[in-house]
């Protein structure tokens, strides 16, 4: 059996992610690495940040490099990602829906080695893009069954 493909557009290497996240609640950018799987519109991992261990699953395209995924920490909550993809790693904001209370901060993460300087240019209020707002991948639950 062949191994699958996986992307070959420059901007979805498999492989190692690093990044961060911000969050109100705690302070200053909080670092986390990935390790992503992209492959025909399937983005898949595993990483780990201050919160613990988490899986990746969502989708992302090509044609505008708009991503989508759900960031689930074992044995604990599921955060919801929504970013977008211009060749400088993927960027955008997260959700956590938790009893009732609604979380969001922003996010920046690229592939391991990229030398992206992130600056202070990203901000926990952090805006996608109109093409992000405007067109949405399939729902990443879709995805379990595919």
């Amino acid at each position: 059996m062949e191994p699958m493909e996986t992307e070959a557009d420059s901007r979805f290497p498999s492989g190692k992610w690093v990044g961060f996240f911000t969050d109100k609640r705690l302070a200053g950018k909080l670092p986390m690495e990935l390790i992503l799987t992209f492959r025909d519109g399937k983005m898949t991992g595993e990483g780990r940040d201050l919160v613990g261990d988490f899986t990746v699953l969502g989708r992302y395209a090509t044609g505008d490099g708009v991503c989508s995924w759900n960031k689930t920490y074992f044995r604990a909550h599921t955060v919801s990602y929504a970013g977008f993809n211009e060749g400088k790693g993927i960027w955008g904001t997260w959700t956590l829906l938790d009893h009732g209370l609604t979380f969001t901060g922003g996010f920046h993460i690229w592939p391991e080695g990229y030398g992206i300087d992130t600056g202070d240019r990203l901000r926990e209020e952090a805006d996608l893009p109109d093409a992000v707002e405007v067109r949405e991948l399939a729902p990443v639950g879709e995805l379990e069954g595919g």
